[in-house]
């Protein structure tokens, strides 16, 4: 008789979710994915796009307790935790504060490093083999300063970079800034160049992405809910869903910021928290800038896509709010007109928002559950689901096939 052909069902269709799938199914799974809402629409839709292998230093970082606190006592920051729910965000803030040290920060710096390395080198191989139009830049990413004090301190996080990963920037002020970057203003301070970054559309990017799954034959269930898993001892033999029972070989939660609600199915509530994004998505300025940017200062992110433009970021602790606050879009309005000559274009496409899934020590979970054998998880990416959306698909697939990792796995550990 022929062998059954295992079947391996994802929960979650965002870019973890959608890799994940793509990867299992070279492997020869059956694999079956299901969103609650459409593919690819939530967290993964309406971010800035970024691939950056430099982002390595996590959110908890040396300084970050102070700008916590002024983010609860003023709306005019890229931190911002609403007041009102800090009794329930408690636990997770006394976590994260513990982590606001260097040796932490190196320590989450390490364990992503090699997952974000991974990824850049995947998406380049997978881009060019499907030739998927995502529209692909690798021009590196500006972390743009007005305030000459703080970019010339970031040089000792561009060396702490070089040091400990081997990246390092290229610094810019005056003319040499704005030749090569005329949509800023003059008179800034100065930028640092990543040239290791690249950046896409992430709209794009899920529907190519969900192009391929298609092709190879995955199937997608969208507006399909979990509600449970049918289980026998410690194997899960079915996943209940709004739909139909779906019965599974293996299950992988990639639910991003509400997978700490499926804690009965995981054996374990992670410790998670919808760290709110917002972006704005117009029409191209007139002077529209050639490269991604970072405005420190800020934290007010810009991306250029061929027909179009992203403003974006901001870090809100709201818990599980669906509000689309407009004073967090007019910071980002407000914020980008400090750096660029034009800053916002019309007609504004999309005001958007999406809950990332913000873990206290930057680092994701990759790894079984503890209660079911063949039940696994990969969620918390923090601000990085795109960066580390290929290799975090990859590794899956790795696990549940038997396979050797490519990366060291201890590090995104439930139990660490």
């Amino acid at each position: 008789m022929t062998p059954k052909t295992p079947h391996t069902v994802i929960i979650g269709g965002g870019v973890i979710g959608g890799f994940s799938a793509w990867y299992l199914r070279q492997t020869g799974r059956d694999v079956t994915l299901i969103d609650k809402g459409r593919f690819g629409k939530a967290c993964s839709h309406g971010n800035c796009g970024y691939v950056s292998p430099s982002h390595v230093i996590p959110l908890a970082r040396p300084g970050q307790i102070g700008k916590g606190i002024k983010g609860m006592l003023s709306r005019q920051t890229a931190l911002r935790i609403e007041p009102k729910k800090i009794l329930s965000l408690w636990p997770w803030l006394l976590k994260f504060a513990g982590r606001c040290n260097e040796r932490d920060m190196m320590q989450a710096g390490l364990a992503c490093h090699p997952l974000l390395q991974s990824s850049a080198e995947l998406y380049r191989e997978l881009l060019e083999t499907h030739n998927m139009q995502v529209e692909w830049r690798t021009d590196g990413l500006l972390f743009v300063y007005r305030d000459q004090h703080e970019f010339e301190a970031y040089a000792q996080t561009d060396e702490w970079l070089r040091k400990h990963f081997q990246m390092s920037a290229e610094p810019l002020a005056g003319s040499a800034l704005t030749n090569l970057e005329p949509a800023l203003k003059p008179g800034l301070a100065g930028a640092w160049h990543y040239h290791c970054d690249a950046h896409l559309r992430p709209d794009k990017l899920m529907l190519e992405l969900r192009r391929l799954l298609d092709e190879s034959g995955v199937r997608v269930i969208e507006n399909c809910e979990m509600k449970g898993l049918k289980s026998s001892g410690n194997q899960a033999t079915a996943v209940e869903t709004s739909h139909a029972e779906l019965e599974a070989d293996e299950v992988l939660i990639a639910t991003g910021s509400w997978t700490p609600l499926l804690k009965e199915s995981l054996g374990v509530k992670l410790p998670i928290q919808p760290g709110k994004g917002y972006s704005i998505t117009m029409a191209r300025p007139k002077i529209c800038p050639k490269y991604p940017m970072i405005l420190e200062e800020c934290h007010v992110a810009i991306t250029p896509f061929d027909k179009g433009y992203r403003v974006g970021s901001t870090m809100e602790f709201s818990g599980y709010d669906t509000t689309l606050n407009q004073q967090r879009l007019n910071y980002l309005r407000s914020g980008a007109a400090e750096y660029l000559i034009e800053p916002t274009a019309d007609p504004v496409e999309e005001e958007w928002y999406g809950w990332r899934p913000m873990t206290a020590d930057g680092i994701p979970f990759i790894d079984r559950s503890p209660r079911f054998k063949n039940v696994w998880v990969a969620a918390g990416h923090s601000m990085l689901g795109i960066s580390m959306g290929t290799g975090t698909g990859k590794l899956v697939a790795e696990m549940i096939s038997g396979q050797k990792p490519h990366v060291e796995l201890n590090a995104y550990r439930i139990q660490r």
